[in-house]
């Protein structure tokens, strides 16, 4: 079962609420909802903890900048003595549409530089993520400049519900099986994703 909730993104204001940073916002959002008050800090990461249905559930922000996000996913497993298939990855997707939502219970790194530190570190692509659609990028924006700008006003709407949906779908893993959290969140499938991409 899902224990441990790894939410991707930079620290710092300058980053807050850019596109980059959607598995902070979903995880900042669980962390409301549950009311939590304290974060405690450990070198590579910020984290939270709480009693949800007689186990303890852990809500980490690497603060290691996304392109070594694996090194603070590492020493998160090795903190709490988890393994792999405890964990659940929340990150942005500029290859999915603008608001749509998709678990899977592995893959590629799909371009993602924090996907790809993760796996360089575990050497496994075996993980349950959830990925947050961002794209398509504009033809004339580059994939960095892109994900590290904040959403527009016409798109703070499809974030919001996003988010919302993005944190029921947490929520929901927590208590079922990947394949169950998959059947209801993952609407309109794309139909050239595969699972073993």
């Amino acid at each position: 079962m899902i224990s441990l909730i790894i939410g991707l993104g930079n620290i710092g204001e300058k980053y807050a609420e850019t596109r980059h940073n959607l598995g902070f916002d979903v995880l900042n959002l669980i962390f409301d909802r549950w009311r939590l008050r304290r974060r405690r800090e450990k070198p590579l990461y910020i984290w939270a903890e709480k009693e949800y249905q007689g186990r303890k559930i852990r809500l980490v922000w690497p603060t290691t900048y996304m392109n070594n996000s694996g090194a603070a996913v590492s020493q998160a497993l090795a903190d709490f003595g988890l393994n792999l298939d405890e964990i659940l990855v929340v990150v942005d997707d500029y290859n999915l549409p603008l608001g749509k939502v998709r678990i899977r219970k592995k893959g590629s790194d799909g371009g993602h530089n924090g996907l790809e530190s993760i796996i360089g570190h575990l050497q496994s692509r075996d993980f349950v993520r959830l990925r947050l659609g961002i794209g398509p990028i504009p033809e004339n924006v580059g994939s960095i400049e892109y994900v590290l700008e904040r959403f527009s006003g016409d798109q703070l709407e499809k974030r919001k519900k996003m988010l919302d949906k993005g944190a029921d779908a947490v929520l929901y893993s927590l208590t079922h099986r990947p394949e169950e959290a998959m059947g209801i969140y993952n609407s309109d499938p794309a139909p050239e994703e595969s699972e073993t991409e």
